[in-house]
Protein backbone atom coordinates (compact mmCIF):
# COMPACT_ATOMS: atom_id res chain seq x y z
CA UNK A 1 0.00 0.00 0.00
CA UNK A 2 1.20 3.72 -0.74
CA UNK A 3 0.39 7.41 0.05
CA UNK A 4 0.90 9.51 -2.77
CA UNK A 5 1.99 13.22 -2.38
CA UNK A 6 1.98 16.20 -4.76
CA UNK A 7 1.80 19.89 -5.36
CA UNK A 8 -2.12 20.52 -5.91
CA UNK A 9 -3.26 22.89 -8.18
CA UNK A 10 -5.88 24.04 -5.77
CA UNK A 11 -7.84 22.30 -2.71
CA UNK A 12 -11.14 24.14 -2.92
CA UNK A 13 -13.54 21.19 -2.28
CA UNK A 14 -11.66 18.46 -1.32
CA UNK A 15 -11.16 16.80 2.56
CA UNK A 16 -7.86 16.63 4.72
CA UNK A 17 -6.88 13.59 4.57
CA UNK A 18 -6.14 11.94 7.93
CA UNK A 19 -3.14 10.02 9.14
CA UNK A 20 -4.60 6.35 9.51
CA UNK A 21 -8.06 5.69 8.68
CA UNK A 22 -10.29 4.89 11.14
CA UNK A 23 -9.18 1.05 10.99
CA UNK A 24 -5.84 1.70 10.92
CA UNK A 25 -6.09 3.95 13.91
CA UNK A 26 -8.06 1.56 15.69
CA UNK A 27 -5.48 -1.28 15.65
CA UNK A 28 -2.55 1.00 16.03
CA UNK A 29 -4.40 2.17 19.20
CA UNK A 30 -3.60 -1.65 20.80
CA UNK A 31 -0.37 -1.41 19.23
CA UNK A 32 1.33 1.42 19.95
CA UNK A 33 3.09 0.79 23.15
CA UNK A 34 4.10 -3.25 21.68
CA UNK A 35 5.52 -1.15 18.55
CA UNK A 36 7.11 1.77 20.11
CA UNK A 37 7.44 1.37 24.02
CA UNK A 38 6.77 5.01 25.66
CA UNK A 39 3.31 5.93 23.77
CA UNK A 40 0.66 5.42 25.98
CA UNK A 41 -1.84 2.20 25.93
CA UNK A 42 -4.82 4.28 26.33
CA UNK A 43 -6.24 8.20 26.15
CA UNK A 44 -5.02 8.76 22.12
CA UNK A 45 -7.93 9.46 19.32
CA UNK A 46 -4.91 8.09 16.64
CA UNK A 47 -7.72 8.74 13.90
CA UNK A 48 -8.06 12.36 15.07
CA UNK A 49 -5.14 13.56 13.27
CA UNK A 50 -5.20 15.45 10.11
CA UNK A 51 -2.73 15.97 7.43
CA UNK A 52 -2.09 18.99 5.27
CA UNK A 53 -3.10 17.23 2.57
CA UNK A 54 -6.56 17.47 0.57
CA UNK A 55 -7.55 13.78 -0.99
CA UNK A 56 -7.93 13.40 -4.71
CA UNK A 57 -6.84 16.85 -5.19
CA UNK A 58 -5.79 17.85 -8.97
CA UNK A 59 -2.34 18.15 -9.72
CA UNK A 60 -0.28 21.73 -10.12
CA UNK A 61 1.02 20.61 -14.13
CA UNK A 62 4.26 20.34 -14.47
CA UNK A 63 6.41 16.87 -14.63
CA UNK A 64 8.45 16.39 -11.11
CA UNK A 65 10.48 14.16 -9.88
CA UNK A 66 9.91 11.34 -7.10
CA UNK A 67 10.73 10.15 -4.37
CA UNK A 68 9.98 6.38 -2.47
CA UNK A 69 10.17 6.50 1.04
CA UNK A 70 10.62 3.36 3.59
CA UNK A 71 9.52 4.15 7.19
CA UNK A 72 11.40 3.08 10.10
CA UNK A 73 11.15 -0.29 11.22
CA UNK A 74 7.48 -1.35 12.20
CA UNK A 75 5.92 2.16 11.44
CA UNK A 76 3.53 2.66 9.13
CA UNK A 77 4.04 4.47 6.23
CA UNK A 78 2.23 7.50 6.92
CA UNK A 79 4.29 8.03 10.11
CA UNK A 80 6.61 9.64 7.37
CA UNK A 81 3.80 12.02 6.81
CA UNK A 82 6.09 15.98 7.70
CA UNK A 83 8.85 15.09 5.81
CA UNK A 84 6.90 14.43 2.58
CA UNK A 85 4.81 17.24 2.80
CA UNK A 86 7.57 19.34 3.46
CA UNK A 87 9.06 17.78 0.11
CA UNK A 88 5.73 17.94 -1.57
CA UNK A 89 4.97 21.85 -1.06
CA UNK A 90 8.73 22.15 -2.79
CA UNK A 91 8.28 20.29 -5.93
CA UNK A 92 8.09 17.03 -5.22
CA UNK A 93 5.90 13.98 -5.65
CA UNK A 94 6.86 11.51 -2.26
CA UNK A 95 5.39 8.00 -2.07
CA UNK A 96 5.14 6.42 1.15
CA UNK A 97 5.01 2.86 0.77
CA UNK A 98 3.77 0.31 3.85
CA UNK A 99 5.60 -3.00 4.42
CA UNK A 100 3.35 -5.56 5.00
CA UNK A 101 5.02 -8.06 7.40
CA UNK A 102 7.23 -5.40 9.18
CA UNK A 103 4.78 -1.89 9.42
CA UNK A 104 2.17 -2.44 12.87
CA UNK A 105 -0.75 -2.26 10.80
CA UNK A 106 -1.46 -2.37 6.85
CA UNK A 107 -5.01 -2.17 5.36
CA UNK A 108 -4.95 -3.90 2.39
CA UNK A 109 -8.15 -4.74 0.02
CA UNK A 110 -8.20 -8.23 1.68
CA UNK A 111 -8.22 -6.95 5.39
CA UNK A 112 -5.57 -5.78 7.65
CA UNK A 113 -2.07 -7.35 8.20
CA UNK A 114 -0.67 -6.81 11.78
CA UNK A 115 2.51 -6.95 13.01
CA UNK A 116 4.76 -6.27 16.30
CA UNK A 117 8.47 -5.90 15.23
CA UNK A 118 10.96 -7.22 17.77
CA UNK A 119 13.04 -4.02 18.65
CA UNK A 120 16.02 -5.57 18.73
CA UNK A 121 15.77 -8.43 15.33
CA UNK A 122 18.41 -10.84 15.14
CA UNK A 123 20.48 -10.43 12.06
CA UNK A 124 18.54 -13.40 9.94
CA UNK A 125 15.30 -11.00 10.91
CA UNK A 126 17.20 -8.28 9.77
CA UNK A 127 18.01 -9.91 6.98
CA UNK A 128 14.66 -10.30 5.62
CA UNK A 129 13.44 -7.29 6.67
CA UNK A 130 16.12 -5.61 4.78
CA UNK A 131 15.68 -7.65 1.39
CA UNK A 132 12.08 -7.83 1.02
CA UNK A 133 11.84 -3.62 1.83
CA UNK A 134 14.27 -3.54 -1.32
CA UNK A 135 11.92 -5.41 -3.26
CA UNK A 136 9.39 -3.59 -2.21
CA UNK A 137 10.78 -0.35 -3.12
CA UNK A 138 11.80 -1.83 -6.65
CA UNK A 139 8.16 -3.12 -7.46
CA UNK A 140 6.50 0.54 -6.28
CA UNK A 141 9.59 1.60 -8.87
CA UNK A 142 8.08 -0.77 -11.49
CA UNK A 143 4.87 0.30 -11.10
CA UNK A 144 4.43 4.01 -11.14
CA UNK A 145 4.15 4.15 -14.65
CA UNK A 146 1.06 2.67 -14.20
CA UNK A 147 -0.11 5.17 -11.44
CA UNK A 148 -3.18 8.14 -12.77
CA UNK A 149 -0.51 10.62 -11.44
CA UNK A 150 1.97 9.02 -13.75
CA UNK A 151 2.10 11.93 -16.49
CA UNK A 152 2.77 13.85 -13.39
CA UNK A 153 6.24 12.20 -12.43
CA UNK A 154 9.34 12.28 -13.81
CA UNK A 155 11.00 8.47 -13.77
CA UNK A 156 13.95 9.90 -15.12
CA UNK A 157 14.90 11.67 -12.07
CA UNK A 158 13.84 9.49 -8.84
CA UNK A 159 15.19 9.31 -5.48
CA UNK A 160 14.74 6.95 -2.41
CA UNK A 161 15.47 7.54 1.21
CA UNK A 162 14.08 5.93 4.38
CA UNK A 163 14.59 6.23 8.38
CA UNK A 164 16.24 3.50 10.22
CA UNK A 165 15.26 -0.19 8.60
CA UNK A 166 14.24 2.32 6.11
CA UNK A 167 17.29 3.94 5.48
CA UNK A 168 19.13 0.91 5.04
CA UNK A 169 16.83 -0.62 2.45
CA UNK A 170 17.12 3.01 0.62
CA UNK A 171 20.91 3.09 0.28
CA UNK A 172 20.76 -0.47 -0.86
CA UNK A 173 18.09 -0.13 -3.56
CA UNK A 174 20.29 3.10 -4.39
CA UNK A 175 23.25 0.73 -4.79
CA UNK A 176 21.02 -1.67 -6.96
CA UNK A 177 18.82 -0.07 -9.16
CA UNK A 178 20.18 2.61 -11.69
CA UNK A 179 16.70 4.09 -12.31
CA UNK A 180 17.57 5.78 -8.40
CA UNK A 181 19.54 9.18 -9.10
CA UNK A 182 19.98 10.23 -5.30
CA UNK A 183 19.12 8.93 -1.55
CA UNK A 184 18.45 9.85 2.00
CA UNK A 185 19.72 7.81 4.98
CA UNK A 186 18.01 8.51 8.17
CA UNK A 187 20.02 6.96 10.62
CA UNK A 188 20.07 3.27 9.24
CA UNK A 189 22.90 0.87 9.45
CA UNK A 190 25.02 -0.04 6.33
CA UNK A 191 26.57 -3.01 7.20
CA UNK A 192 24.27 -5.85 6.05
CA UNK A 193 26.65 -6.09 2.83
CA UNK A 194 29.60 -4.50 1.68
CA UNK A 195 29.06 -1.21 0.01
CA UNK A 196 31.98 -1.19 -2.03
CA UNK A 197 32.37 1.35 -4.83
CA UNK A 198 28.92 2.61 -3.89
CA UNK A 199 29.42 6.48 -6.14
CA UNK A 200 25.49 7.60 -5.81
CA UNK A 201 24.72 11.00 -3.89
CA UNK A 202 23.65 9.83 -0.54
CA UNK A 203 23.19 12.18 2.27
CA UNK A 204 23.09 10.72 5.81
CA UNK A 205 21.78 11.80 9.02
CA UNK A 206 22.39 11.06 12.76
CA UNK A 207 21.09 11.79 16.42
CA UNK A 208 23.68 12.21 19.14
CA UNK A 209 20.98 10.13 21.57
CA UNK A 210 20.89 7.24 19.37
CA UNK A 211 22.28 4.25 21.59
CA UNK A 212 23.68 2.63 18.34
CA UNK A 213 25.87 5.27 17.03
CA UNK A 214 28.71 3.34 17.59
CA UNK A 215 27.82 0.32 15.09
CA UNK A 216 26.19 3.25 12.87
CA UNK A 217 29.31 5.18 12.92
CA UNK A 218 31.34 1.87 12.25
CA UNK A 219 28.88 0.98 9.14
CA UNK A 220 28.99 4.20 7.63
CA UNK A 221 33.31 4.42 8.04
CA UNK A 222 34.04 3.43 4.50
CA UNK A 223 31.19 5.19 2.61
CA UNK A 224 30.98 8.41 0.61
CA UNK A 225 28.47 10.74 1.78
CA UNK A 226 27.36 14.02 3.20
CA UNK A 227 26.63 13.82 7.22
CA UNK A 228 24.74 15.90 9.51
CA UNK A 229 24.18 15.71 13.34
CA UNK A 230 21.54 16.52 15.17
CA UNK A 231 22.37 17.01 18.81
CA UNK A 232 19.77 16.77 21.61
CA UNK A 233 17.50 14.49 19.53
CA UNK A 234 16.83 10.90 19.48
CA UNK A 235 16.18 8.12 16.65
CA UNK A 236 12.80 8.76 16.45
CA UNK A 237 13.16 12.50 15.90
CA UNK A 238 12.91 11.42 11.84
CA UNK A 239 9.05 10.59 12.27
CA UNK A 240 6.17 12.14 12.80
CA UNK A 241 6.96 11.07 16.51
CA UNK A 242 8.51 14.82 16.47
CA UNK A 243 5.40 16.20 16.19
CA UNK A 244 3.45 13.60 18.02
CA UNK A 245 5.02 12.88 21.42
CA UNK A 246 5.55 16.48 22.81
CA UNK A 247 1.83 16.38 22.28
CA UNK A 248 1.30 13.39 24.04
CA UNK A 249 3.84 14.83 27.08
CA UNK A 250 1.47 18.21 27.24
CA UNK A 251 -1.52 15.81 27.64
CA UNK A 252 0.21 13.74 30.68
CA UNK A 253 0.01 10.56 28.21
CA UNK A 254 4.35 10.46 28.08
CA UNK A 255 6.47 10.66 30.51
CA UNK A 256 9.36 12.81 29.86
CA UNK A 257 11.94 9.88 30.02
CA UNK A 258 9.94 8.14 27.45
CA UNK A 259 9.88 11.61 24.95
CA UNK A 260 13.81 11.68 25.73
CA UNK A 261 13.75 8.01 24.76
CA UNK A 262 12.25 8.48 21.79
CA UNK A 263 12.85 12.31 20.29
CA UNK A 264 15.38 13.37 22.52
CA UNK A 265 14.94 15.71 25.68
CA UNK A 266 14.89 19.27 23.56
CA UNK A 267 12.41 20.93 21.26
CA UNK A 268 12.47 19.20 18.21
CA UNK A 269 11.77 21.70 15.98
CA UNK A 270 15.56 23.16 15.21
CA UNK A 271 16.18 19.26 14.63
CA UNK A 272 13.07 18.95 12.24
CA UNK A 273 14.03 22.06 10.65
CA UNK A 274 17.33 21.10 9.71
CA UNK A 275 16.36 17.59 8.70
CA UNK A 276 14.34 19.72 6.22
CA UNK A 277 16.57 22.45 5.04
CA UNK A 278 19.46 19.73 4.02
CA UNK A 279 17.47 17.69 2.62
CA UNK A 280 16.06 19.63 0.41
CA UNK A 281 19.25 21.35 -0.16
CA UNK A 282 20.73 18.23 -1.07
CA UNK A 283 17.89 17.19 -3.74
CA UNK A 284 18.51 20.44 -5.48
CA UNK A 285 21.42 19.52 -6.66
CA UNK A 286 20.76 15.82 -7.51
CA UNK A 287 16.48 16.14 -8.47
CA UNK A 288 16.09 19.42 -9.20
CA UNK A 289 12.61 20.48 -9.56
CA UNK A 290 11.71 22.32 -12.47
CA UNK A 291 11.32 26.12 -12.34
CA UNK A 292 8.95 27.47 -11.29
CA UNK A 293 8.22 25.85 -8.21
CA UNK A 294 5.21 24.93 -6.36
CA UNK A 295 4.62 26.89 -3.88
CA UNK A 296 2.11 26.33 -0.36
CA UNK A 297 1.83 23.06 1.33
CA UNK A 298 -0.53 21.05 -0.95
CA UNK A 299 -0.14 17.60 -1.14
CA UNK A 300 -2.78 14.72 -2.04
CA UNK A 301 -3.12 10.82 -0.93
Amino acid sequence: MITVLYPARTVRGYPRAPQLTPVEARYFAELAPLVRPGLPAAGVDWGATLTHGHLDAPALPGRRPVLLYSPGGGDFRTLGTTLAEDLASHGRIVVLIDHPGDASQVELPSGVRLTVLRPDPDPTVFRTMIDTRVADLRFVLDRLGSLSLAPAMDLRRTGVYGHSAGGTAAVHALAADDRLSAGVNLEGYLDLDPLDGFDRPLLMFRTDGFDGAERLERSWARLPARRVLLTGSDHWIFADHAFLVPRLQAAGLVTAESRAGLIGAADPSAAVAAVRRRTRSFLARHLPVPVPAARGRRASQ
